[in-house]
């Protein structure tokens, strides 16, 4: 019974979903009360915390998010931002809320041995990815002030909304194919704020447009062992998700030849060892945001695609302008 209400709303939950990002609303207006409360609340929150008193800060936080929910490509940009942050001779340091977390004490450092379990799986993935410090909190001010004296410019994973954090700019990250599908703010759509909002940001950067999600190798996920991504071409493997868009990643790996059995849950899923067992001998791939948390129980016939933001020389310049008008040396 239990088994079959989980099931229920499973499916109702995946036709919400399906309606963001359908051309009409129509599918979804049955929900429009709870739009309504969803704006009040979302517009009296900007409200109050944009006529506070501005708070002194120590260290200037750049946000990368966006308006909408589900995946657009930040936290690969944020990995290139910081990269490129530390060949400019900036020390940066990286804050997020840990979406997924289940860490009590706050703020944590995401170290080599932190659990992705514990600090989420972004923060895992940019800890594993980048020799600079990552810390989460649910408190991102906190977080940002714990890293004083220790860095010259912070990146907010995402926190557009997370207005009792002052910030000195906004890169908001847009999926070019997606867009902000209905224009519905939620749930009769996927925007967590108008879209007027983008208006206000420094930067507005399309994934698919300004920059593209290139795969940069196949990893095999109990070794480590790096190949060409022929090892698979042709094959039919099964294809894991948990992510925001996992559509992106099917159709990554049909382009890269394989042929996948797709496999999605939900984002920030925890993973267990059973959810990797599908009773053949078909490989199984998975996106490295997933690996992180199914690392210690993947068997050596699964592997993981790490991607890398590419980016146009117009967006580059302007985010390497923001790094230094923000971190660079007086």
């Amino acid at each position: 019974m239990q088994d079959a209400k989980q099931g229920f709303w499973k499916r109702v939950a995946a036709r919400i979903e399906h309606n963001w990002y359908s051309p009409s609303a129509f599918g979804n207006l049955w929900l429009l009360p709870l739009h309504a409360l969803f704006w009040m609340i979302a517009s009296a929150r900007r409200v109050w915390f944009t006529l506070r008193p501005p708070v002194d800060v120590k260290l200037p936080v750049i946000v990368i998010g966006n308006i909408a929910v589900g995946g657009t490509g930040k936290t690969p940009l944020i990995t290139w931002l910081a990269r490129r942050g530390g060949e400019l001779g900036i020390r940066v340091g990286i804050v997020s809320r840990g979406y997924g977390s289940s860490g009590g004490q706050y703020p944590l450092r995401v170290q080599a041995n932190t659990d992705a379990a514990f600090c989420g799986d972004e923060p895992k993935l940019l800890a594993n990815r980048l020799g600079c410090p990552v810390v989460v909190d649910p408190d991102r001010r906190r977080a940002v002030e714990s890293l004083a004296n220790e860095v010259d410019l912070v990146l907010s994973d995402d926190g557009m909304q997370h207005y009792r954090m002052p910030r000195v700019a906004e890169v908001v990250v847009v999926d070019h194919e997606r867009g902000f599908g209905n224009g519905w703010l939620m749930p009769v759509g996927p925007l967590r704020e108008p879209v007027e909002r983008i208006e206000s940001v420094d930067l507005v950067v399309r994934n698919g447009e300004d920059f593209i999600l290139q795969p940069s190798s196949l990893i095999n996920a109990a070794s480590g062992l790096e190949v060409d991504f022929m090892r698979l071409e042709g094959r039919t493997v099964h294809a894991v998700a948990g992510i925001g868009n996992p559509q992106r990643f099917f159709a990554t790996l049909r382009k890269l030849g394989m042929n996948p059995i797709e496999h999605v849950f939900a984002d920030h899923h925890p993973y267990q060892p059973e959810d990797l067992q599908f009773g053949d001998k078909h490989p199984v791939v998975m996106t490295e945001k997933d690996w992180v948390k199914c690392r210690e129980f993947v068997t050596e016939n699964s592997w993981y695609l790490p991607v890398e933001a590419v980016l146009t020389r117009k967006t580059r310049q302007a985010l390497e302008a923001l790094l230094l008008t923000w971190g660079g040396k007086d």
